[in-house]
């Protein structure tokens, strides 16, 4: 703790890692309908068939689409295998459900997004960083290996567990589970306890224009917060097993902890040297923790421009219909289906999309009269 009694939020520091919550990566990369994968961890610098930066420039006023058809077809390795892939966001699987070819050509050529999207991160990164300065502090910590930076992320949720027992509220909480024989990883915007006492998981979407998002867009919003519930409610009834880390992250249980990674360990009363020791740690705090399952799911969405409340949505939780879905979208991570363009009914969606002239899903239903007609509409 702080002088001033508010818990700390450790940041990591390293070239590499991003710790922006998924639901600011989310709402950016759908309201302006494009979707990239991002990481928070090191190992993942581009996909394994990304180009060099050299022959970028002549790549892209050549075949390189072409090229990827072909490396495509011959690669017999899942799209886990072949991106190099050892977790997926949350959100990664929330993209799918926008547009899942959207998010594979994300992957293969990320080069021909628009980078000038990029500046739309700023404000709502703002607006989220202020909510969690209100809950905690947030100190910065250097980390040169990924047990650090995971270490990090274990330290967190062991600060935000404390908090939670105490009738608190935390911001920024990670979860992470195996779901479908997949490692998912996510940050819950915000739990706290309603006037009933039930745990509330409340998501902030921040909103480039005055309006609440359409249908298509809420769809997204409404899968992400039901994962994270999935998420947190395995992890705090002891369904999540501690040997998941090191086994799908290939994380050495062994690797002494950097010094201002310990150092932080020490403030919070911790004494831990190697981060299998701080992982052992972590889950017998879960398993004893009587925090409860999350009771509702709440998204709230406001302005960008001034912060203004826009509405909110009460989310119901099926967990049938989300297990139906992850089920599907897991389908593609493994192998055992091929990506998916969207529907005749959200072809509008192409129109936003920078993959649009390369995509072969538009390309074999260009034939359709009724899909040459919606998308000449969204025009």
């Amino acid at each position: 703790m702080t002088e001033n009694t508010k818990p700390e939020t450790v940041l990591h520091n390293s070239v590499g890692f991003d710790d922006i919550s998924d639901s600011e990566l989310l709402d950016i990369d759908l309201d302006l309908c494009t979707a990239s994968l991002t990481r928070s961890d090191s190992h993942v610098t581009c996909c394994s068939t990304a180009l060099s930066e050299d022959s970028k420039v002549s790549e892209m006023e050549g075949d390189s689409e072409d090229k990827f058809r072909k490396k495509r077809k011959q690669d017999k390795q899942s799209p886990l295998k072949r991106f190099n892939l050892r977790y997926l966001c949350v959100t990664d699987l929330c993209s799918q459900s926008w547009c899942e070819q959207q998010m594979v050509y994300g992957l293969e050529m990320p080069y021909l997004q628009q980078l000038e999207k990029a500046p739309e991160v700023e404000p709502g990164a703002s607006i989220h960083l202020a909510k969690e300065l209100e809950v905690h502090d947030i100190v910065s910590v250097s980390v040169k290996t990924r047990e650090d930076a995971w270490a990090v992320k274990l330290l967190n949720l062991l600060s935000m567990i404390t908090v939670l027992q105490q009738g608190g509220r935390v911001r920024e909480l990670p979860v992470f589970g195996v779901i479908e024989g997949i490692f998912l990883v996510g940050v819950i915007d915000e739990l706290h306890y309603s006037p009933k006492g039930e745990l509330e998981l409340c998501e902030l979407k921040t909103r480039s224009q005055p309006s609440v998002p359409g249908v298509a867009q809420k769809r997204s919003h409404h899968l992400q917060v039901s994962i994270y519930k999935l998420l947190f409610d395995s992890m705090v009834k002891g369904q999540l097993k501690q040997e998941s880390l090191p086994q799908y992250l290939c994380l050495k249980t062994e690797t002494a902890l950097g010094s201002q990674v310990l150092e932080h360990a020490r403030k919070l009363g911790l004494n831990v040297s190697s981060f299998g020791d701080l992982l052992e740690l972590a889950f017998l705090n879960l398993r004893f923790s009587d925090i409860p399952a999350i009771d509702s799911l709440k998204i709230e969405y406001c302005y960008q421009a001034n912060n203004s409340p826009l509405g909110e949505d009460i989310v119901h939780f099926d967990e049938q219909q989300v297990t139906r879905e992850l089920h599907f979208y897991s389908m593609y991570w493994i192998g055992e289906r091929e990506a998916q363009g969207v529907d005749i009914e959200d072809a509008w969606k192409c129109r936003y999309c920078d993959f649009a002239d390369v995509c072969e899903w538009r390309m074999r239903r260009a034939g359709n009269t009724i899909w040459k007609q919606r998308t000449k509409r969204a025009k």
